[in-house]
């Protein structure tokens, strides 16, 4: 081997060398963001807009074993206007947040629910918020302790109670996932959620004109880490068999996770369905954007949903 083969083959190992080593960083960075503690949370929904009628809320929090024996931490919110002893059936909604977040990011959806006589369960995913930290797997594992979550709900607050659910980004994955898994909730809102997370991983390496390449090696590395692909990560395929109502919500300005993704979804569904962009508003910022209409559409939809 002649000087210049030497240098050619050493350079193609480092280059091999340093893209091995960016996909394990990018694997552990797009699996294991910094999440947001509770405190931070709450303080930044206080900051966006009011939620001193939260507080007084009648609450119960609790922990539920998944599937696995991981334990989750859920909160029940109880609606004030709402009789128990009434012979009404009982109506609650699980409401599941986004990536890096955790439960208290959803109050801004929980009031429009309180309004229509909702119990509201927020919790926190796997790996966010007081729960152990673990491992994203944008839906997969998820999606099972969100049906870990449902059996619970029922088992907890009576096998005849109306269910519904309501995610917003990997919250809405995390929804649109558990129908494949199960189809006893009568209704399900996903807020701008991902058909498939490799679209937008490799969509996010464009914008910063980083290879896409690169999203393709960090799945590898993903495999091995934590026992799944990004190839695997794919929401929409829950959908073949679904007949639950869903209503796809997303920014029209959502540059993170295009509006594409939802409609996507919206068409890949077997029951009824609805698909409405909000003008104006980025990723998971819709129902701050134009509350009246997002409002608007989810009352719409449940009066549709809940006909029967």
């Amino acid at each position: 081997m002649n000087k210049v083969s030497r240098v050619v083959l050493g350079l193609s190992g480092l280059t091999a060398a340093a893209a091995g080593g960016y996909s394990w960083l990018l694997s552990r960075f797009i699996t294991g963001g910094k999440r947001q503690t509770l405190e931070e949370a709450k303080t930044w929904q206080s900051n966006h807009y009011d939620i001193s009628w939260f507080d007084r809320l009648e609450q119960k929090c609790y922990c539920i074993d998944s599937y696995d024996g991981y334990r989750l931490h859920v909160q029940l919110c109880k609606n004030p206007e709402v009789d128990e002893s009434a012979s009404a059936q009982a109506k609650y909604v699980i409401l599941t947040h986004g990536y890096t977040d955790n439960r208290f990011g959803m109050l801004k959806y929980m009031q429009i629910y309180l309004r229509r006589g909702f119990h509201c369960i927020i919790w926190d995913l796997r790996g966010h918020g007081e729960n152990e930290p673990e491992a994203c797997t944008y839906g997969i594992r998820e999606s099972r302790d969100l049906c870990a979550l449902i059996q619970d709900t029922f088992a907890r607050y009576g096998q005849s109670i109306i269910l519904g659910l309501h995610g917003e980004s990997l919250g809405a994955a995390t929804t649109v996932c558990s129908l494949g898994q199960q189809q006893r909730v009568r209704f399900a809102v996903a807020d701008c959620g991902f058909s498939d997370i490799t679209n937008v991983l490799k969509g996010s390496m464009t914008y910063k004109r980083q290879p896409a390449w690169l999203v393709d090696t960090a799945s590898l590395v993903t495999k091995l880490r934590v026992g799944y692909s990004f190839r695997q990560m794919r929401p929409v395929d829950a959908l073949s068999k679904n007949r639950v109502p869903v209503l796809f919500l997303h920014g029209r300005e959502d540059r993170f996770i295009q509006p594409e993704n939802s409609l996507r979804m919206q068409r890949s569904t077997r029951g009824y369905s609805e698909f409405h962009m909000i003008p104006g508003a980025s990723h998971a910022n819709s129902v701050l954007t134009d509350p009246e209409k997002y409002e608007m559409f989810v009352d719409s939809f449940l009066k549709a949903a809940l006909s029967d």
